[in-house]
């Protein structure tokens, strides 16, 4: 079966994490080919503006899968070497390819996000959450530690206090502890998360698509740029972005008081 399950909505596409019998645990030994194969080709489609990410059943993710773990097999099989080679494989590719994806990523949290799927949520550029929801980073409960990222990714979401709050107790949060400290900027019920999800989607998808690209690009880089990094980056992209037909269109939609018509050239 295929993890990541893909639905194209006018310019949004929905990915769907398609392991309900497990709680979408991850990752399986192929999965990091899925997240790379999925991210690739919304990187290629310039119709893509927008990819809502969420898990069917009643799990976000729960993270690893732990019986694979006291077996001693896929991810977690063979010496030192070896298991470490699989994450640079399996775990590091994900949370590469989501973190390379060109177009905003809206996680729709429908409920919990363990571990990797903690880390994978907040890979998103926008998080909302159900009622339902809960978020932990469990790694040192289970003798491990957060080998996905977590310890960069984690303090840039939520501050190194409740970054290290989090990985040192291995605590969980519920949704709305979750929204207080950061992590995600919206809790809604659960009927209403994919419609909430996808009405920020939509807004975000109706932007002009390429000037969009390239301001997710300066968010990326300017976590760890310097001030006048970014002032350079953002003059060569600005440039480019006053070129374009979309710039045209916006300012002629400002000035004729109507909504703009983006079509990416």
């Amino acid at each position: 079966m295929t993890l990541i399950r893909r639905e194209r909505r006018a310019h949004v596409e929905i990915w769907t994490l398609d392991r309900a019998d497990r709680l979408n645990a991850l990752p399986d030994l192929e999965d990091g080919e899925a997240f790379a194969a999925a991210c690739e080709a919304v990187n290629a489609d310039r119709e893509v503006r927008c990819v809502v990410l969420t898990g069917a059943g009643r799990a976000f993710s729960a993270g690893g899968d732990l019986k694979a773990m006291q077996q001693r097999r896929d991810l977690f099989a063979g010496s030192g070497a070896e298991i470490r080679e699989r994450y640079r494989r399996v775990v590091h590719r994900i949370v590469r390819s989501l973190y390379g994806l060109e177009v905003p990523l809206v996680a729709a949290v429908n409920g919990p996000a363990m571990g990797l799927g903690c880390d994978i949520a907040g890979l998103a550029d926008i998080r909302i959450a159900s009622e339902t929801a809960s978020f932990g980073v469990p790694f040192l409960k289970l003798g491990i530690l957060p080998g996905d990222g977590g310890a960069w990714l984690m303090p840039r979401n939520v501050g190194y206090a409740r970054a290290a709050e989090l990985l040192f107790t291995a605590r969980t949060l519920d949704a709305r502890t979750a929204m207080e400290w950061g992590l995600i900027s919206r809790v809604v019920a659960p009927e209403r998360l994919m419609d909430e999800a996808l009405e920020i989607a939509n807004e975000v998808a109706a932007r002009a698509p390429e000037a969009l690209r390239m301001t997710k690009a300066l968010l990326r880089q300017g976590r760890d740029a310097t001030f006048d990094q970014i002032l350079e980056m953002t003059a060569a992209m600005q440039a480019l972005a006053h070129l374009t037909e979309d710039h045209a269109e916006g300012v002629a939609a400002a000035l004729e008081k109507r909504a703009a018509s983006f079509s990416g050239d």
